[in-house]
């Protein structure tokens, strides 16, 4: 069997060169490149008994550990997808998954910390899941129940007891076939299956290993984002591709965080300027050291709220090696990253330079015209790469919609080029306000807003007033007591064109945010819901 662009590709050099090289670390358990493999064909070996075939999709609902990545190359192994279920997720999504992806294993653990797996599974209904045939439990103990869904349960054995010879008869390996299924972030009618393959997911981790400079002697990565994700799985693999170690974290909590990097000496994280905050927080509870982490070469963040500007400047200085990047479950994560020598404001932008380099092409569309965007004007983004996604799965005209008809995919983000041909992003498109002829990314006014000394954070959406698309804003205040709105708003129109000063300026205590597998996405849709009905409210206490 071809294992070209296949998944085991990604460690293979490392497997046959230093077997015994660290590749994953755990809970300090240091799991080797040679005792990895022999628990992925002892896993590809076991599935295989219990019937998984080529073709055959598999969901996961497990926190991040080892056994995630070994299944994920065993199921490749067998050329059977693997379905990655966040495990935010509750009945009526949990539902959704195994429904709309066919899935006909299930494989999970009962329970973690304070989630209780088997009630959320209890309250799935069951004979509308035809396609589901078997479960299989990973650290089933004398209390697993010995039925979940109407179907028998399995436990389901892992890490090596026994090594077994590979003598397993492969089916002929398609690396272009799904290997996995993420999931969109979700729309009203629920969230999409992106489909990457085999080829897709370890040309990304060449393309992110080499254009990052992960390979060095030193480097580690710690892995605090969930693997049912595109940004915690893919820099796993990239790390992996680079044969540095990987610290794997079972969920995301800041003070266990802290304590690995500075233990392990890590010197490459992923995630969002949500995570970076809790550092912050974090760091003054162990004294605020000048230079918390000093062995950190690249923390590499999506920024999903205003103010990131602010915090590159107070964070960078302090050792904090933030640079912006960009991402999706269509693109992968890790598409692009900020150079570490650009100045600071630009540093923190997301967007960046592609890690496929020059087989990455991207460009900006005007929403109205359709015309190009010449560099520096803002536009709807296009991306053209040999790593996009295979498709939505079982979702053809999503699919078609998806891309442009010489093969780039619509990302839905606003943003522009440099000349020098990375990018900028702005914001999503929907996000994106036509207000008085011109289009405003609701992230300047919200930076705007958060520079105010009064607040904390703010969100901008656009509603119709009196016929016309205004900005309206949501603000968390500072302090108990309540500012002025008359006065905040008099000073940020002394910084902003008249047409972007919100109409209306409320505070609350939170936004409304869903949490997805790549951290908290803000909800404007329902801000703008929010908005609708204050200004109906209003509306009638002046009839």
């Amino acid at each position: 069997m071809s294992q070209v662009s296949s998944l085991y590709s990604i460690y293979q050099s490392h497997l046959e060169r230093s077997p015994d090289q660290t590749m994953l670390i755990e809970n300090d358990q240091i799991v080797s490149y040679r005792n990895f493999h022999d628990q992925v064909i002892n896993c590809a070996q076991w599935l295989s008994e219990q019937g998984i075939r080529s073709g055959d999709r598999v969901a996961v609902w497990l926190v991040n550990r080892t056994d995630w990545l070994v299944l994920l190359f065993a199921l490749a192994r067998l050329g059977a997808t693997l379905v990655a279920v966040n495990t935010k997720y509750r009945s009526h999504e949990l539902h959704y998954i195994l429904s709309n992806s066919q899935a006909s294993t299930l494989i999970l653990q009962l329970n973690f910390l304070k989630i209780d797996f088997a009630q959320i599974v209890a309250d799935v209904d069951a004979q509308s899941l035809p396609h589901l045939q078997k479960i299989f439990i990973v650290d089933a103990d004398t209390d697993t129940p010995s039925s979940l869904l109407g179907r028998k349960t399995i436990a389901m054995p892992t890490g090596v007891t026994e090594k077994k010879s590979d003598t397993l008869e492969l089916p002929d390996l398609d690396v272009d076939s799904a290997a996995i299924f993420f999931t969109t972030s979700g729309t009203t009618k629920g969230p999409k299956l992106v489909m990457h393959s085999q080829r897709t997911l370890s040309t990304h981790a060449e393309h992110v290993a080499t254009s990052y400079e992960l390979a060095h002697a030193d480097n580690k990565l710690i892995a605090g984002l969930p693997f049912c994700g595109v940004f915690g799985l893919n820099s796993a693999l990239a790390a992996i591709k680079a044969g540095i170690p990987v610290v794997i974290m079972d969920f995301f909590d800041v003070a266990t965080a802290t304590e690995l990097i500075r233990r392990h000496k890590v010197t490459h994280i992923f995630g969002s300027d949500e995570m970076l905050r809790l550092f912050v927080q974090q760091v003054a509870k162990i004294g605020n050291p000048a230079v918390p982490f000093p062995s950190l070469k690249l923390f590499g963040f999506a920024s999903f709220s205003p103010r990131y500007v602010d915090l590159a400047n107070e964070l960078i200085p302090r050792g904090f090696p933030m640079r912006g990047l960009y991402g999706s479950s269509e693109v992968h994560a890790l598409f692009s990253l900020q150079k570490a020598d650009l100045p600071i404001e630009e540093r923190a932008q997301g967007g960046g330079y592609p890690a496929a380099r020059s087989l990455a092409h991207i460009r900006a569309r005007d929403p109205d015209t359709n015309e190009i965007c010449a560099p520096g004007v803002t536009g709807a983004i296009e991306i053209k790469s040999p790593t996009l996604f295979r498709g939505y799965f079982n979702n053809p005209n999503a699919t078609a919609d998806a891309f442009t008809d010489d093969g780039y995919f619509k990302t839905g983000d606003m943003g522009f080029l440099r000349e020098d041909g990375s990018f900028v992003y702005q914001s999503r498109m929907g996000d994106t306000m036509r207000i008085g002829g011109f289009l405003v990314d609701p992230s300047e006014i919200e930076h705007v807003l958060a520079e105010q000394p009064e607040i904390r954070s703010a969100q901008v959406v656009g509603v119709e007033i009196d016929g016309k698309l205004r900005p309206v804003a949501f603000v968390i205040k500072k302090t108990t007591d309540t500012p002025s709105v008359t006065h905040i708003l008099n000073n940020v129109s002394k910084q902003l064109a008249k047409f972007k000063v919100p109409a209306r300026l409320w505070f609350v205590d939170e936004f409304p945010a869903t949490a997805s597998a790549n951290g908290l996405k803000f909800q404007r849709v329902k801000l703008r819901d929010m908005a609708l009905e204050k200004l109906k409210q209003e509306s009638l206490s002046h009839a």
